[in-house]
């Protein structure tokens, strides 16, 4: 197979996952969505782990909360936590502690029944992920699973589960960011209906966190 053939099927398979995830998971994400928007509006919180490019996943999606996901859109800042970003907590953690440790520990003392993790992991296998998202769940936490393959064993401590069928972990990590920004989309269609800083009718006001 030549290059540009290749890079043809890269494309279609991405655009192939992201549709069907747009039908099959369209009951799921508007689940997740109100989980977070009954959170957010009785002072809760949402909190985000993931290794890799899932951690810089996980950091994009909780800057978008924030700081600003739409340009079009001024709001207030709504609480959201990558527990990603302390590399002295990181450290110190999977020093003392040890790796699989790293989310769960600072969860621990930050994490309030009612708050919402989600957890991103393309394989489900991820062990500081899965134990994350058990802990999260003892804690009284509403438990979101941004998973790839099969989910396993990630998928069992998991009270929503927005599944990516396929173990190509480039393509998962496509389709998660894709559903991220959905999810933050629709939460923010809701939580501004309400409010007077709303989608304004001249267009953006400024740049969005990513741009």
């Amino acid at each position: 197979m030549d290059e540009a053939a290749r890079f043809e099927r890269i494309m279609i398979r991405s655009a192939e996952l992201q549709r069907e995830a747009g039908t099959r998971l369209a009951r799921p994400v508007l689940d997740v969505v109100g989980v977070c928007e009954r959170s957010l509006r009785a002072g809760g919180k949402l909190f985000f782990c993931g290794n890799g490019g899932s951690a810089a996943d996980s950091q994009h999606l909780a800057t978008e909360l924030l700081i600003r996901l739409r340009g079009a859109v001024e709001r207030e800042s709504w609480p959201a936590v990558a527990l990603t970003l302390d590399p002295s907590a990181l450290t110190a953690c999977g020093n003392d502690y040890g790796f699989e440790h790293i989310f769960e520990r600072p969860l621990r003392g930050l994490g309030r029944a009612g708050d919402v993790l989600f957890g991103l992991s393309t394989s489900g296998r991820s062990a500081n992920v899965v134990r994350a998202l058990a802990v999260a769940r003892d804690i009284g936490m509403a438990t979101v699973g941004m998973l790839g393959g099969d989910g396993e064993p990630a998928i069992r401590h998991c009270d929503h589960v927005l599944l990516v069928p396929d173990h190509e972990t480039a393509r998962v990590q496509e389709c998660h960011l894709a559903l991220g920004h959905a999810i933050l989309e629709l939460l923010e269609d809701r939580l501004v209906a309400d409010r007077r800083g709303r989608m304004t009718d001249e267009g953006p006001i400024g740049p969005g966190a990513g741009a």
